[in-house]
């Protein structure tokens, strides 16, 4: 009965035990490695390369074509014929227009002449003053007349000129649409010529980014076809709102020692160096709140513990976030899950990219 109750007892003990579970497995971890995303984090856009001076040229007068004397791609100077229009109807109406004059210009003359003698009836007291008032005015309307007329000879002389089309710059004929028997109006695009010594790259800034383009910030151009030549560039020009349907800003970059490997339609890379260039770029998950400061948590690699950091914020991209300081290139830094961790969890680092 002794050994009955002891026994009873021990069980009773047992029974009164808290069971211990065993701990948690260490979770797993989401992580990168900073600096290893992006290794450079400047902005660079591509774009496409355009002249900065390129002017379409036509007819000031309507017609038809008779000759063409460049094509697509000629080298041109200021002045050199590019096409002619049949200029025998203007021609015509030069002749008429001189015939004109010199017909306004008799007139004018006997006008001259009767107030001459007019005026010498008058101081002889033959003919009263209405009469001399009468040939003045006889005069000074054959006078304007012989003015418009003479005016109206010099545009027609003008028109024979534009029927000869001349270009208007140095430059490369980078169009053409002029064929003999075509006929064409007045102000109709017949060329382009444009200056292939200044081409500059025209590209679309998203809003987000504008931050730091200027007019005057320097820019590094290189060609998708030569990539292994860099250009110096800076921006020319900005454009002072966004487009309404892609939300871009077009943004014009010069293109300094150019070279003739660079040729006007070329797709090309610019690349923006601001002040961030040396933060490092996060994705923007990895960011959190800790007491109202911005903070990433680091993976110790020694124990594979967590710890909170306090980290400054630079730029926010659409593909991630700049940190300017507070993290060292290498660091791993877990990407996800970052507002469940405690400091000092143990975690299973995983990296982005790797193989399950």
């Amino acid at each position: 009965m002794r050994y009955f109750a002891l026994a009873l007892l021990f069980s009773l003990l047992g029974a009164c035990q808290k069971v211990v579970e065993p701990p948690a497995p260490p979770r797993p971890a989401l992580v990168i490695r900073a600096g290893a995303s992006s290794s450079d984090t400047a902005m660079a856009l591509v774009g496409e390369v355009r002249p900065r001076y390129e002017s379409a040229q036509g007819f000031r007068i309507a017609g038809k074509i008779i000759q063409r004397e460049v094509e697509t791609g000629s080298m041109v100077r200021k002045g050199q014929v590019l096409a002619r229009l049949d200029a025998a109807d203007t021609g015509l109406n030069a002749q008429a227009a001189q015939a004109d004059v010199k017909v306004a210009e008799a007139d004018l003359a006997l006008a001259q002449a009767e107030l001459d003698r007019q005026r010498k009836l008058y101081e002889e007291k033959f003919i009263s003053a209405s009469a001399l008032d009468n040939r003045e005015a006889q005069f000074k309307s054959a006078s304007a007349r012989a003015q418009q007329v003479r005016a109206q000879a010099a545009v027609s002389g003008n028109q024979s000129r534009y029927a000869t089309l001349t270009a208007d710059r140095d430059g490369v004929v980078t169009d053409i649409h002029a064929e003999p028997g075509q006929v064409v109006q007045a102000g109709e695009v017949i060329a382009r010529i444009a200056d292939p010594r200044q081409l500059e790259v025209v590209i679309a800034v998203p809003e987000s980014r504008m931050t730091g383009v200027k007019p005057g910030e320097s820019a590094v151009v290189r060609m998708w076809a030569t990539r292994d030549h860099i250009y110096k560039a800076k921006v020319r020009e900005v454009a002072p709102s966004a487009d309404t349907a892609t939300r871009t800003f077009q943004v014009k970059v010069s293109i300094l020692n150019i070279d003739q490997s660079v040729r006007q339609g070329m797709t090309a890379g610019v690349r923006f160096a601001d002040e961030q260039d040396s933060a490092l770029l996060l994705p923007t998950a990895a960011v959190t709140q800790r007491n109202g400061k911005p903070v990433i948590w680091l993976v110790n690699p020694q124990d594979q513990t967590v710890q909170p950091r306090e980290v400054s914020i630079g730029q926010f991209r659409e593909d991630g976030v700049l940190i300017t300081s507070g993290l060292t290139a290498g660091e791993l830094v877990v990407v996800a899950g970052v507002h469940t961790l405690v400091p000092g969890q143990t975690v299973v680092p995983k990296q982005v990219g790797d193989q399950p």
